[in-house]
Parts: C-alpha cells; sequence; structure tokens
C-alpha cells in the first residue's frame, strides 16, 4: 500500500510513476485525494468538538462544586455527543473508503526500471550456460513422462479435474529429491531459515501481501472468503510478523519454505494447457527476506543469485530478466525473472521472480522495525522462488534426456533420488 502522505504531497509524481505501468490510475487518485480531504476535515471538526465539550464538561463540575444551575451546559453536552456519534462514524466510514482505495492501487516502480508496456520490452540482464545440443529431436517432457512413468495427467485428471498431476515411481522421486535439494541448499549454504507453515491462510494475510484484493479470483478461497488456499509460501511466510515491531538488530530475516500452491489460473484458457507447466497445483520453494530499508536493493541481489545458483548446480541454462514498468507485479517494485532453458518446449520457461516489494506489503500488514534512534519504520519485504518445481521439473527432464529416451540424473541430485539415471 503506498504511504498517504506521499500521495497527499506528490500526487503528480505518484501518477507519472504509476502511468508507466500502462494502467490509468489518475482518477483513482484523484479519488484518493478527495477523500483523503474530507476525511482530514471531518477529523478536525470532530476534534474541536470534542474539545468543546471537553470544555463545557469540566465548567459544569465547576457549576456543580458552586450549587449552580448547569442545565444549559448539559444540554449543549448532551447535544454534542449525538454529533461526536455520528462524526466518529463518519470518520470511520472515510478511513474504510481510502484504505479500500489505497488497496486497489499497485506499487510504485522502481525509478530505473525500463519503462514498457509488456514482456516484449524486458531487458536481457545475464545469461549462463549454452543451450544444450541435441543430434536429435528431443522430446518434450510429456512424452517422456509417458515412456519412463514419471507422471500420470489422465488419472490425475479423474481424480481432481484438468490441470493437476500425479508424479509417479521415479518421477515421485525426483520431485522429492528436487524439493530436499533445494531446501539443504538455501538452509545449508545460503543461511535461510527453514519454516514449515500452514497451507491455509486469513483473509488479511492475502491482503498483506497483495493477493487480494485484486486477484480474488485466481484464489482457492474458503469459508466465504474468509480463508484461502496458500497461492504461493510468500503469504504466510512474510505475514510471519505482520502488526509486529522488531528490532534493527533482527534484521534481515531469511525465510525458506516448501508448500504445494494452489492457484485457479482464472484467465489463462489455452496457455501451456499440455504437460505440467500451467497446473492448479504445484510445489515451489520459496524464499522470503525482511529487512531494513537501506539494504534491501542489496539484499534483493543476494537473492537472486541464490536463486541462480540452483540452476548453476544443476547445469541448466539460463538467463535473467529484469521486467519492464508494464510487466511488474501488482506489489512489486523491482522484479529479476529467471528462465532456463527447456529443449523439448524449444523455449524458456520461468522458475523464480525475484522481487522488491520495499513497504508496500509492510504498511498492509502494518509490520515495522524500530530503527537504532529508536524511530518506528516499515520493513522493506522481498520474495523469490528458489525455485517452482513443476517448470524446473521440466526444463531438468527435457535437459537431462538421452538419446534412448532415458534421463542421466545430475550428479547433485544423485544422492537425493538414489539412481544416477531414470529408464
Amino acid at each position: 500500500m503506498l504511504d498517504i502522505r506521499l500521495i497527499r504531497e506528490s500526487p503528480e509524481f505518484v501518477r507519472e510513476r504509476l502511468a508507466t505501468r500502462g494502467t490509468e490510475l489518475a482518477q483513482l487518485i484523484d479519488q484518493v485525494l478527495e477523500i483523503d480531504s474530507e476525511r482530514r476535515r471531518l477529523e478536525t471538526q470532530l476534534q474541536q468538538l470534542s474539545a468543546e465539550r471537553n470544555r463545557l464538561s469540566k465548567q459544569i463540575g465547576m457549576l456543580r462544586s458552586n450549587n449552580e444551575p448547569s442545565s444549559a451546559p448539559e444540554a449543549k453536552v448532551r447535544a454534542m455527543g449525538e454529533e461526536i456519534a455520528g462524526l466518529t462514524q463518519a470518520v470511520a466510514a472515510a478511513d474504510e473508503s481510502q484504505r479500500n482505495l489505497l488497496l486497489g492501487i499497485p506499487n510504485l516502480p522502481h525509478p530505473n526500471a525500463t519503462i514498457g508496456a509488456d514482456a516484449s520490452a524486458n531487458p536481457e540482464v545475464r545469461t549462463w550456460g549454452e543451450k544444450p545440443v541435441f543430434n536429435y529431436q528431443p522430446l518434450d517432457h510429456v512424452d517422456l513422462g509417458a515412456r519412463l512413468g514419471l507422471f500420470d495427467l489422465e488419472r490425475a485428471a479423474k481424480i481432481s479435474g484438468s490441470g493437476f498431476v500425479c508424479f509417479t515411481n521415479l518421477g515421485a522421486r525426483l520431485q522429492r529429491g528436487l524439493i530436499q535439494f533445494l531446501l539443504d541448499l538455501h538452509t545449508i549454504e545460503h543461511g535461510y531459515v527453514e519454516i514449515c507453515p500452514p497451507h491455509l491462510v486469513r483473509r488479511e494475510c492475502m491482503v498483506g501481501t497483495g493477493q487480494l484484493p485484486k486477484f480474488e479470483e485466481d484464489a482457492y478461497g474458503l469459508e466465504e472468503g474468509q480463508t484461502f488456499l496458500i497461492p504461493t509460501a510468500e503469504v504466510p511466510l512474510t505475514n510471519l510478523h505482520r502488526e509486529e515491531i522488531l528490532s534493527y538488530r533482527e534484521l534481515p530475516k531469511y525465510f525458506v519454505a516448501h508448500t504445494p500452491c494452489f492457484r485457479r489460473e482464472a484467465g489463462s484458457a489455452g496457455r501451456d494447457t499440455r504437460g505440467i507447466i500451467r497446473i492448479h497445483q504445484f510445489d515451489k520453494v520459496e524464499l522470503v527476506k525482511v529487512t531494513r530499508p537501506e539494504t534491501s536493493y542489496e539484499e534483493l541481489e543476494k537473492l537472486t543469485a541464490d536463486a541462480e545458483n540452483v540452476l548453476k548446480i544443476l547445469g541448466l541454462h539460463y538467463r535473467v530478466i529484469e521486467l519492464c514498468t508494464g510487466d511488474l507485479g501488482f506489489s512489486m517494485s523491482k522484479t529479476y525473472d529467471l528462465e532456463v532453458w527447456a529443449p523439448g518446449q524449444g523455449r524458456y520457461l520461468e522458475v523464480s521472480s525475484c522481487s522488491n516489494a520495499e513497504d508496500f506489503q509492510a504498511r498492509r500488514m502494518n509490520l515495522k522495525f524500530k530503527d537504532s534512534d529508536g524511530k518506528n519504520r516499515f520493513c522493506h519485504t522481498l520474495n523469490g522462488s528458489g525455485t517452482a518445481l513443476a517448470r524446473l521439473y521440466v526444463a531438468l527432464v527435457e535437459t537431462c534426456q538421452q538419446p534412448d529416451g532415458s534421463i542421466l540424473i545430475p550428479e547433485p541430485l544423485r544422492d537425493y533420488v538414489r539412481v544416477k539415471e531414470i529408464r
């Protein structure tokens, strides 16, 4: 959520930065300013009326102590009480309206972000490794999965409907091995604290990280929208310290978690329907950082490097893309996407988005820290996939396929999968 003081004091700056997202939000900013002005007017009126009532109450006390008539000021106080009650309700209503408007406004893009309308304007930051070269036509993961019995899409659809997968036999062991490899890497080598969070969260947690109210149609809601299956572990991890005031000595905090993720993928009909690239339930190992503002962009580079290290260790060719203003997520100010090459697809697949939300999420969840001067300030929050399993799985099996149709397991995974190859 944006700082209302920033909107109030620099409305043109806010309008200009939001305009780079390619969405017309000027009218919404005007509405925020209008209701902010009305709310402040009502609050001033309420304060003045409350002060006058206090003055009259003291006068009544003095009159009574002197055995003098006090009926006239008492009548005024009673009338004021009704007016104050009405003003209190009006202020509360204005507060709620202003907050609802602010919840619908996305974060401001970083000043150095490339201005562009969509993904076609995203600049490539760097690449690692080379695309694998095959002297035959590589199979895609669906054909490999069917040939080797790695997963069963038909029976998953029979159980849960389309858009689900059931990993089987060595395919399931590979999935489990990848998860354990990722958790060990990030906890032992990269210094993250492992968390095993609930997979069901309250509505305010989804609001806190920015999934609600804008993206409610993509979420699996329960109890009339009061609880939700998590779309990513970013939600419970970032909300771990919601409504708390941390010490600056505690920061930065690094968290990692493996969870299933649940997404309706509303509006994605017809996109990546073959195989397991876009499914409604998938596993992910998520990285979250809570930092001081002064170090958050340094921490973003480290976070991105941690996610990249996964792909380097597995020997998978990838590229890093910085998202332009029109392609940024709702809550994010700056984002790097890691895209791994999948030879069976003949294209790159996004396996991680490493992002800095600055204080946007912290304001929504009232997450603060006390700095060295004793001042309470909002934390900065960051998150990134370390990585998303379905697409990592696809890239791995397609890259590591052999001419005879088997899959050679990368050496760093062999202790986890307990085989050198799947055939």
